[in-house]
This record gives structure tokens, sequence and C-alpha cells, in this order.
């Protein structure tokens, strides 16, 4: 395919040009984009068709392959390698406690800090130092189109913001946010990115424990950590009829949820959504719990 080089961002505004072939599809791979030119139009490259990957699992953060599972052997490296092209391989063996820290190695190249974009929104972050799921991308933007539309003008808390998974996404569908991290590195990461993406008048970030961090009553709250079940009640202590808990969990949690709202006084519906396959017979999910 005959194609020009362009810079990601800048495919809305070339899509109309006269140059461009729109019977093929466009190639992007990472910040750049190889938009087909038509026949006689002057093209930057001969771009081939590759084939499609059918090797070991991975995502990339930023220019950084990431793994989690199995530690990969030498010829899935290679496939990844020869593939995507990264700056280099992290595996993630596991997460450590409620600061979620991932116990980590790098199996090829180089990692550090990367620059990673997703759903128009930009994140700072060392993939060895902090916590990031790409599987749970669609959770987060089902969470905006909610707010987004929603009443408009809501309160929402995230107890365990991260770097700001849901946060940013929550602020850029016009919510105003009180994001909590108890992890250092990861609220370092935070308040970097909540300046990055121009939220700085619509999130407050508090460092510490988010269960003595909650404030006032707020509409909506994100729990987005596995052990989130067990902080139901600390939430409970600040919400009204009408506010919305997003609770995750490995497997449905219905049963505890529902004890603990009615001990404090409360009643709600519940509905469940699969996030993602956690492990073989486990998801992720996420329970809607609505006050009523």
């Amino acid at each position: 395919m005959r194609a020009r080089k362009i810079v990601r961002e800048q495919l809305i505004t070339v899509s109309s040009e006269d140059w461009v072939d729109h019977s093929r599809g466009v190639f992007v791979d990472g910040d750049v984009a190889w938009v087909p030119v038509k026949p006689h139009e002057p093209c930057d490259a001969e771009v081939r068709k590759r084939s499609p990957y059918t090797g070991k699992g991975y995502y990339m953060v930023g220019d950084v392959a990431v793994i989690h599972g199995n530690k990969p052997s030498g010829a899935a490296l290679d496939a990844i390698i020869g593939f995507r092209h990264p700056r280099g391989i992290v595996w993630i063996e596991s997460l450590h406690g409620v600061t979620r820290t991932p116990h980590t190695e790098i199996l090829w190249g180089t990692a550090g800090e990367v620059r990673h974009k997703e759903s128009g929104y930009t994140y700072h972050l060392d993939p060895q130092k902090v916590m990031f799921s790409m599987g749970n991308r669609n959770e987060k933007m089902r969470i905006a189109d909610l707010i987004r539309t929603g009443t408009g003008n809501e309160r929402v808390a995230d107890m365990f913001a991260g770097i700001g998974y849901f946060t940013i996404p929550m602020a850029g569908a016009g919510a105003h946010v009180h994001a909590m991290e108890i992890n250092p590195v990861a609220f370092g990461y935070l308040e970097q990115n909540i300046r990055e993406n121009g939220f700085t008048d619509w999130v407050t970030a508090t460092p510490g424990d988010c269960r003595v961090s909650l404030t006032d009553i707020y509409d909506r709250i994100v729990m987005g950590h596995f052990d989130a079940v067990t902080m139901v009640a600390d939430a409970l202590r600040h919400v009204r009829t009408g506010s919305i808990l997003h609770v995750h969990s490995i497997g449905p949690a219905e049963d505890r949820i529902r004890e603990q709202i009615e001990s404090a006084g409360f009643s709600g519906t519940i509905q469940v959504h699969r996030v993602k396959k956690y492990r073989p017979h486990a998801w992720h999910v996420v329970q809607d719990v609505t006050i009523t």
C-alpha cells in the first residue's frame, strides 16, 4: 500500500483531502498514521500488510510492551519484538498490597517512564512502578458515558484513583472528581496527568487512605479495587438517595454488598457488568449499586 506518513492526531484534518484513497484502511502505529494515497499521488513509503499476530498476549503502554501471566519464552519475545518493535518488554509477575505495586522484570530492551495515549487522553507513568490495566478501557469509557449522558454537574469520588485511569475520563465527561490515592508514586503521576490533560479545575486530588479522605456527599463513587467490597460501608456514609456506587470485585459480590446497604439503613438496586476474564472460571466484574 502506497501511503503518506502523518501524525496520528492529524487524521481528522486530512481525511477530506483529495489525495486520500478511501478504498483502503489507514494503518496506525503508535503516534504515527500511514494514510493510503490514490494512484499517481506522491507517497512517503510502500507499507506492506502485516500478518496477524498470533503469539503470547501483551499490550502496549506507551512504547513499552507489557506482559502478565507466565514468564514468556525467548521465541515469544522475538515474536513481539518483530511484530511491534517496542522500546522494551516488561513482565509483570504480580501486584502487591493495597498500593497495587507491581513486581516486574525487564525481559528485553529498556523501560522506565512512558507517555501513553488512550481515548484522547495522555497518561504519564512507569509500568515498573505503578499498575496500568489496559483491560479496563471499555469500563472507563462506560462510566464516562454514564456521566456525560446523566443529569450533569456530578460530584464523583474516585476512591482508588491510581494515576487517573477513571479520574481523567470522568473529568473529561464533565464531572467534578475527588480523586484519592494511597500509593505516593501513583499519586505523583495522578497530579501530573491532571495537569497534562487540563483538568486542574475539575479534579481535587488527595493523597492517603480513601476511607478517611471521603468528604460530604457524592452523586457517584467509583471503587476500582478488588477489595472494594470490604469498604462499601465507608462509602455508604457519603451517599444519598440516587447516589451510585461502582464496586469492582473478582466474581459477583451482590449478597455482601446488599447486606452492607441494609445495615446502613438503605436499600438499593444492583446491576452486574463483566469487565474482563481475570483467570479461568473467574471474571472481573463491576456492581452498579443505585441507592434507593
